[in-house]
């Protein structure tokens, strides 16, 4: 049988020969020279080829064939080749494929192109280490997908997407947008808004090939820049699943503002229990105003409430109003040790553009409320603000009027308030309010537009009025009608006149006087009880008034002295720059509106019904006194370390040193008035301000304390006696400040991280702490490229600044020889690392022989995450916290955070 098989095989092999020979001796050529065609076959030929042949007048086919939707051309183009194949009805383009169509913009390594499906797909090619290059990118509109590979069809606009990437800007907070990356390992477009995906990763890590954390979903609905709708998702960190997940989620991608939950955070305060806090609602009311109501709640009672409202208007106005409000309940209803107190505060900020209305201008800075909100406040984010001694406010409201003489009108209202422990019973001070208006200066003897010459043409006079309503009280009657049982209503009308001129060429002398009237609405009587044994006060209520006037002359010159020491030394010379004055002031004795009574002892005792008014009584007693100022400027010019400098450097010495005094002629004793010293300067190339003042009295005192008319020196002292002293010292140093000095023309500052602080009337600085707000994304200068972060050049050089602030005040006035104020203030942080950070700041009262407010801070920057630690370790406020949660605001929520709590006392 196999002999068979091979007999046959050989049979056939044999006819097949004979058969081409046979058909190769019938071909005959024939003698046709070839041509070339002149028709050039197009690249994408199915359109070309419908529309060269003509139609047939008579139509056989009866089905309605599709027509295509295609609604632009395709525009196409490939490094190596594009490749038509007509029996596939293909286009193969290969190697940096490009297509184009309408808003679609498809790139990849290698593109098929079906033009009888209108379909496309794109994937990756191999270089020659057989790795894949020439990632997909696909683009249509403002959406951006980057695939392994992708199929899409340009009637549907579907599409299947395998590995997609693709990054979303959503948020807005103080940072700007935030990117979400979104990856899917299968996602199919439905249509332009919306992708299902499955088994997909979100994240905001700037590592698009190994995210450092990622949450992820098994199913999920993708609309782009509004939302991702999932099912289970669950968080994993360095590829390792994590405990934290949810049945169902939801992101929101939408740019801009979006109302929302605001999660809050979860503790337990062992005097007030398991509590909630920072939780709210966000309101994006319209396109310039906003509402975030957050609170706080706790298992015993205690609870906040909190409203804040920013709003802005380009060009026009722009601010922020916060109220905060806490009902702090202590113990449990029916202990001994039970309390509950309320406490608040208010903070508005309004500020108009100047170009808004040049002549009408509205501006509010507004900080309030209970004196005790900082340091009783469940927020212990304001630790920096618990040192506020003072809490100000001021709203005002000006127009000008143009045309002349021009007029400036204001109506403010001005708060102060005492938050010191030993702050006085009323210790809040207001003004509701305070009018004033000024009429601009009058020449009446000169030409408006002309120079002023001589004594006559410069005779001036102004007019300006100031009207308030005062009043003083406390917390207990503060925002309520009792505030204004001892309010003071008055009003000052002021017209001063002056002129001045040039005597000998050097002199420069002023001369004038001023007239003043003052009103107010009620005034006080007093008179002598004889059967209480006691002086009784009687307001009378009714409008009275007083006037007043002076006169006044003074005289100055400028001198200048300069001390060369030569052009070859290091310290070429010394400027100094004095200016003396000397002034005399008279004023009568307006005797008129003061009255007499006889008191207990038998001695008249003189009074003014304007006693304890808001503006005061005139004086009593004629003033004739002189006075005498010195005002000096020390600068050095000094040879510049810059070879190429043509000019020698000015370096100042003394910024200012000023002295006064003054003699009155008219007292019976101690005509001599103390010496004030005062002065500062700048050193360390303005790194160091350093400011001083003092006192010096020429009199001695008596075993009492008290002033006696004896020259200090004729009492066995010294010429003067030192009374009081003060000195201030203000000194900042970086790194960069022995680095090289680089042109910063073009730098943007970056936002200062101690606003919140300062708005609150806290310092603009750290040296009392820095706030706890670890909700919030790092401000400006944390936010650098990753290659920086990865491949720093350090070396020796370590990002580092320091502070430091020394005061000092000095006392002896009655010879206690004391020192009533005396610490030093010091904070600093230094970058050991690019993503490690330790700071802190405290300070020492050398008064009260022990440290001030001490806080120590640590973080550590996890790329996606941000690790925080702040300890204040001893004191009154001693606490701790640790914070550890994503940096990006979208996932801002994915946090823990712990802490312990302030010890009552």
């Amino acid at each position: 049988m196999q002999s068979n098989k091979h007999f046959l095989f050989l049979l056939l092999l044999l006819v097949g020969s004979i058969w081409v020979n046979a058909q190769e001796d019938q071909i005959i050529p024939l003698p046709i020279k070839a041509q070339k065609d002149t028709i050039i076959a197009p690249l994408f030929p199915i359109t070309a080829l419908r529309d060269s042949i003509p139609n047939d007048s008579t139509q056989t086919d009866s089905l309605n064939r599709k027509e295509s939707i295609l609604l632009d051309k395709i525009k196409y183009k490939a490094k190596d080749y594009v490749k038509l194949s007509q029996k596939d009805q293909k286009i193969y383009l290969y190697n940096e494929a490009e297509i184009y169509y309408q808003d679609t913009e498809l790139k990849a390594g290698i593109i098929i192109l079906d033009y009888i499906k209108n379909e496309v797909y794109a994937g990756r090619i191999k270089d020659s280490l057989g790795n894949y290059t020439q990632i997909p990118f696909f683009k249509q509109g403002n959406n951006e997908v980057i695939p392994d590979s992708i199929r899409f069809n340009f009637d549907t606009q579907k599409a299947l997407i395998w590995n997609s990437r693709t990054e979303q800007q959503a948020g807005l907070g103080q940072l700007g947008s935030d990117a979400m990356k979104v990856y899917a390992d299968i996602t199919k477009k439905e249509n332009d808004s919306v992708y299902f995906l499955h088994e997909g990763k979100l994240t905001t890590s700037k590592d698009t090939i190994d995210p450092d954390y990622y949450i992820r979903v098994r199913k999920a609905k993708f609309v782009p820049k509004k939302k991702v709708i999932a099912g289970f998702s669950n968080l994993y960190i360095a590829d390792v699943p994590t405990p934290i997940a949810l049945p169902f989620a939801y992101f929101p991608l939408t740019v801009g503002r979006t109302a929302g939950l605001i999660m809050p955070t979860f503790g337990n305060d062992p005097d007030r229990g398991y509590f909630l806090q920072g939780g709210g609602y966000y309101f994006p009311i319209s396109d310039y105003l906003d509402l975030t109501l957050t609170g706080d709640f706790y298992t015993n009672g205690s609870y906040g409430f909190r409203g804040q409202s920013a709003y802005s208007k380009r060009y026009r106005y722009q601010g922020n109003i916060n109220f905060r409000y806490e009902n702090l309940v202590t113990s449990q209803r029916g202990f001994s040790d039970y309390s509950r107190t309320t406490i608040y505060n208010i903070q508005m900020r309004h500020s108009q553009d100047a170009k808004a209305n040049p002549n009408s201008r509205f501006s509010a800075s507004v900080n309030l409320g209970s004196s005790t909100y900082f340091q009783n406040s469940l927020l212990q984010q304001n630790l920096p603000n618990t040192q506020n001694n003072s809490l100000n406010s001021s709203i005002s409201y000006s127009k000008t009027f143009p045309e002349y003489p021009m007029v400036n009108m204001s109506v403010t209202v001005n708060h102060s308030q005492n938050t010191s422990a030993n702050a006085p019973e009323n210790n809040i001070q207001m003004t509701l309010p305070t009018f004033q208006a000024s009429l601009e200066r009058i020449f009446p003897f000169a030409k408006r537009d002309g120079i002023k010459k001589g004594i006559i043409q410069n005779v001036n006079f102004q007019y300006d009025v100031n009207a308030r309503n005062s009043l003083t009280t406390n917390d207990d009657d503060f925002l309520t009608g009792r505030m204004f049982d001892n309010a003071r209503v008055g009003a000052r009308h002021r017209i001063p006149i002056s002129t001045n001129f040039k005597v000998a060429k050097f002199f420069s002398v002023s001369v004038g006087g001023n007239y003043e009237d003052v009103w107010t609405l009620e005034t006080f009587n007093q008179r002598f009880d004889a059967e209480e044994n006691q002086v009784v006060r009687d307001t009378i209520s009714g409008f009275d008034r007083y006037n007043t006037y002076n006169f006044s002359a003074s005289i100055g010159t400028t001198l200048y002295g300069t001390f060369n020491f030569g052009e070859d030394k290091k310290i070429q010379a010394i400027r100094h720059v004095m200016r003396p004055s000397l002034s005399y002031g008279f004023a009568p004795s307006f005797d008129q509106f003061y009255d007499e009574y006889i008191d207990g002892d038998g001695e008249v005792v003189q009074f003014s019904r304007f006693q304890g008014t808001l503006n005061g009584a005139p004086s009593l007693g004629k003033s004739n006194s002189i006075g005498f100022s010195l005002a000096n400027v020390f600068e050095a010019k000094v040879r510049d370390k810059d070879s190429t400098a043509t000019e020698p450097k000015k370096i100042p010495l003394l910024s200012n040193l000023n002295l006064s005094t003054g003699y009155n002629f008219e007292a019976d004793s101690l005509r001599l008035s103390p010496l004030s010293i005062n002065g500062g300067t700048n050193i360390l190339d303005n790194k160091m301000a350093i400011n001083f003042s003092a006192g010096l009295d020429p009199y001695a005192i008596d075993n009492n304390g008290r002033r006696i008319n004896t020259f200090n020196i004729n009492n066995g002292g010294s010429l003067f006696r030192l009374t009081r002293a003060n000195v201030n010292v203000g000194y900042s140093i970086d790194s960069k400040t022995f680095g090289k000095k680089e042109d910063e023309e073009g730098e943007e500052e970056d936002e200062n991280p101690y606003d919140y602080v300062a708005q609150s009337g806290g310092r603009d600085d750290d040296l009392f702490g820095r706030a706890d707000r670890f909700n919030e994304p790092p401000r400006g200068g944390d936010d650098r490229d990753s290659e920086d972060v990865e491949n720093p050049i350090y070396g020796t050089k370590i990002p580092w600044n320091f502070r430091l602030a020394y005061s000092a005040t000095y006392s002896n006035n009655q010879r206690q020889n004391e020192f009533s104020s005396h610490s030093l203030m010091f904070s600093g942080d230094i970058e050991l690392s690019p993503r490690w950070k330790v700071g802190g700041s405290s300070g020492y009262d050398f008064k009260n022989k022990g440290f001030t407010l001490t806080q120590l801070r640590f973080e550590r920057d996890l790329k996606s995450f941000v690790l925080r630690f702040n300890w204040t370790p001893f004191g009154n406020f001693e606490r701790w916290y640790f914070f550890i949660g994503i940096k990006s605001s979208i996932l801002s929520d994915l946090k823990w955070e712990n802490r312990s709590q302030p010890p009552r006392r």
